[in-house]
């Protein structure tokens, strides 16, 4: 059957016109909705790993404190651009309780890998390892690196995949949490 150019022309523009009046009214689905595993007001899913020294960390145990977690891996190239301004964010904000865990996919890793980049970027918060994936299977990771906001009562308030972010942007996402706004 022909179809006259006009009336698929009309068609067309009577559905962009719909998608763009359902966003700009609010009345659209958004992606988060879509989007599987942790998101922003829920409650961060709990885990216990080893850090590099040996220490076992448990998220729930830190409820009462600001966290970013941050999951990444030495051969992730954006990972290697935002440690420094991590790093930096989290000396400005740790005496105000603010703890980083950057949650590295030791699974996808090496750990010689894993120890020279916490060295080479003198790295001072602790760095976890996934060895098993249980945490990337979890949070149901989408990139590299990706970081979870949690608030003081250990509820996911942002969540930022890929990245690098700069010292900027980290500041902005830190700073409401150490005020208890949520994103």
């Amino acid at each position: 059957m022909f179809v006259p150019k006009k009336t698929f022309f009309l068609a067309f523009a009577l559905i962009g016109f719909t998608g763009l009046w359902l966003a700009a009214t609010g009345q659209s689905n958004t992606v988060d909705e879509f989007v599987p595993g942790p998101k922003p007001g829920l409650q961060a899913p709990d885990f216990t790993l080893q850090t590099l020294d040996g220490q076992a960390i448990t998220l729930s145990q830190l409820v009462g404190n600001p966290i970013l977690v941050n999951m990444w891996a030495s051969w992730c190239m954006p990972c290697k651009y935002e440690m420094p301004a991590v790093q930096h964010v989290y000396e400005d904000y740790q005496d105000q309780g603010f703890i980083v865990l950057a949650v590295n996919l030791t699974k996808k890793d090496m750990l010689s890998s894993v120890e020279t980049f916490v060295e080479e970027y003198q790295l001072s918060f602790p760095i976890l390892l996934d060895q098993d994936g249980l945490v990337e299977e979890a949070y149901q990771l989408q990139g590299l690196p990706t970081s979870f906001f949690i608030d003081r009562d250990g509820i996911i308030q942002s969540v930022v995949i890929g990245g690098p972010m700069s010292k900027e942007t980290l500041r902005v996402y830190v700073g409401k949490l150490m005020d208890g706004q949520e994103n």
